[in-house]
């Protein structure tokens, strides 16, 4: 049975910080994955990405070692696994198909599941002015999607289904953050991913240059880091205040996208960049407020 990890007290400016860490790594992941091109088939790169990241799990191994993980635990870690790898097999064939933007604000739909799916299954608070901000954000992302006026594409539909399958991802990673150790939660997703995606990769195997490996190495060492910050994130604040701030990857993303690749910068995808940024901002400001207002003994209900 797992000696559930004390849960510290909530601090929201913390979760904030590190989920913005968080959203410049993944945006970096994005980058170089974009910047590989489609010569290696998707599920290979996802499984080579794992696979050289479990580098990283030689300072870990002591704190894995360290856990006592119950059943329950083993089959939470199992699930997230198997839901993880489908999501990054589509992930991976999404970024080769449509741009950094898109692909940028598509993962926004990830964000809006987790914070329903966080109030609905895990008793997280959804104040009104939450809703309001999260919905705003939404319009946002709307605006930079157009639905009904935008062709979609197989690469599209790719971003759909990680978007669903990330969301039940991070709500379980949410769960297991507050009863182990960051480090295990990191962990045990390398592990179980990297087994998960090996069958795939081996039935399309084509083998990598150097270059390649070179540049997954990099994409290992920005999401490992990513996954770690934002399970930080995770246990400094709830998914309601953290989750919103991935927004934020929009503007970086395209900024990237225009400068780095080349992709022109959609006056719709600035709008809608503007509207979530100012979403955003609102909630991390009203968190802050309400973090000094609360005083001992004293929960001020909102």
């Amino acid at each position: 049975m797992t000696d559930a990890v004390a849960k510290p007290a909530p601090r929201p400016v913390a979760g904030v910080g590190w989920m913005l860490v968080t959203g410049l790594l993944f945006v970096g992941v994005t980058a170089v994955v974009k910047h590989l091109g489609g010569r290696v088939p998707p599920a290979e790169s996802a499984f080579l990405r794992y696979f050289l990241g479990l580098v990283f799990l030689v300072p870990m191994l002591k704190g894995l070692r360290a856990a006592r993980l119950g059943r329950r635990d083993l089959g939470l870690f199992a699930l997230r696994g198997g839901v993880h790898t489908l999501g990054v097999i589509l992930w991976f064939f999404a970024m080769t198909r449509i741009p950094l933007a898109e692909v940028t604000a598509m993962n926004y739909l990830s964000p809006v599941y987790i914070t329903l799916g966080a109030a609905l299954f895990l008793g997280e608070r959804l104040a009104l002015r939450r809703i309001a901000a999260v919905g705003c954000a939404l319009v946002g992302a709307l605006l930079i999607l157009r639905p009904g006026v935008r062709e979609v594409s197989p690469g599209h539909i790719a971003m759909l289904g990680t978007a669903v399958l990330f969301a039940a991802s991070y709500l379980i990673a949410k769960v297991m953050a507050d009863r182990v150790a960051p480090v295990v939660v990191v962990a045990m997703l390398s592990i179980t991913v990297t087994v998960g995606l090996a069958p795939f990769a081996a039935a399309v195997w084509v083998t990598p240059t150097v270059p390649e490996l070179c540049w997954l190495f990099l994409v290992a060492c920005l999401a490992t880091g990513g996954h770690f910050t934002m399970t930080l994130a995770f246990r400094a604040a709830p998914m309601t205040v953290t989750q919103p701030v991935t927004f934020l990857q929009l503007v970086w993303a395209t900024s990237l996208g225009a400068l780095a690749f080349g992709e022109p910068v959609d006056g719709w995808v600035v709008l809608g960049g503007v509207v979530i940024l100012g979403s955003v901002t609102f909630i991390t400001w009203r968190e802050a407020v309400l973090r000094r207002r609360v005083t001992p003994g004293v929960v001020e209900q909102h």
